[in-house]
């Protein structure tokens, strides 16, 4: 069995896709790309597909990944082709790599988001910004299928940041851009809880919904604050392995062979 993991974005209007939605978009790209899935057992089976920390329906992303399994070995970059050729535009297929190594969701430690505020000023933004990251904690409530739950904001935003939009980007009236990196804890913070945060210790409310995109998710380094490519060790395991097929130690066939978890 080969195991395959795929970048993803989810832009434009395709950001209102549900999770569901793409599931079912993405199983019928599968089907049109001829990929010879693997498939659970039991009554019901159905294509072996792990999917990774996805975003909030209304939120874009650059930053999506999953893992598949398949019954047979197909190049990375052959299979990137087919199955962005196969999804609708906006839902595009970005990375592929073949699994070298274990624990991709446990990777996926932080992510880097984009809040586009239109009719807010930077220095507002900024102010906002600052008196957040100042407070020790900011209580923020969200409902759950629970109730009400309320919990702190403050503890897993490692960095937020105002700046101008790029000057590619023509806007009519203020607008300011919140750069965001949020640790991946229990319970999760989603970017609409540090603005319900901003909100609460600031007064920042913007006048129209804010657009928010995910630029990065990954291994977080502490040291220097920055979000890592979560499949580098991949294709590292990859360009170190010998790159003869017979089934030598780390060639495709040999890691196919091999239980998984043990490249």
């Amino acid at each position: 069995m080969q195991r395959i993991r795929l970048r993803y974005t989810k832009r434009g209007r395709l950001r209102f896709t549900s999770h569901r939605d793409f599931q079912r978009a993405f199983e019928r790209a599968l089907r049109r790309a001829e990929v010879p899935m693997a498939y659970s057992a039991g009554f019901t089976p159905h294509p072996k597909v792990s999917y990774a920390n996805a975003a909030p329906t209304g939120t874009g992303s650059e930053a999506e990944y999953l893992e598949i399994a398949l019954t047979e070995h197909r190049d990375p970059a052959m299979l990137k082709d087919l199955l962005d050729e196969s999804l609708p535009t906006g839902l595009d297929i970005t990375d592929v790599v073949e699994a070298r190594t274990s624990g991709l969701a446990d990777r996926l430690q932080a992510s880097v988001w984009e809040l586009r505020l239109d009719g807010v000023t930077v220095e507002d933004a900024a102010h906002a910004a600052e008196t957040f990251l100042a407070a020790e904690a900011v209580e923020v409530q969200r409902r759950t299928k629970n109730g009400m739950r309320t919990f702190d904001a403050r503890a897993a935003v490692a960095a937020l940041e105002a700046s101008r939009p790029h000057a590619d980007r023509p806007v009519d009236g203020p607008c300011a851009i919140l750069r965001l990196v949020v640790r991946h804890v229990t319970p999760a913070v989603r970017p609409d809880d540090v603005l319900s945060g901003l909100r609460a210790v600031a007064d920042l409310a913007p006048p129209v919904p804010v657009a928010v995109t995910r630029l990065a998710q990954g291994p977080f380094d502490e040291e220097s604050g920055t979000v890592t490519d979560p499949l580098a060790p991949d294709r590292e395991a990859v360009t170190a392995a010998p790159a003869d097929r017979s089934g030598a130690a780390g060639s495709p066939v040999a890691a196919a062979q091999a239980p998984e978890g043990s490249a």
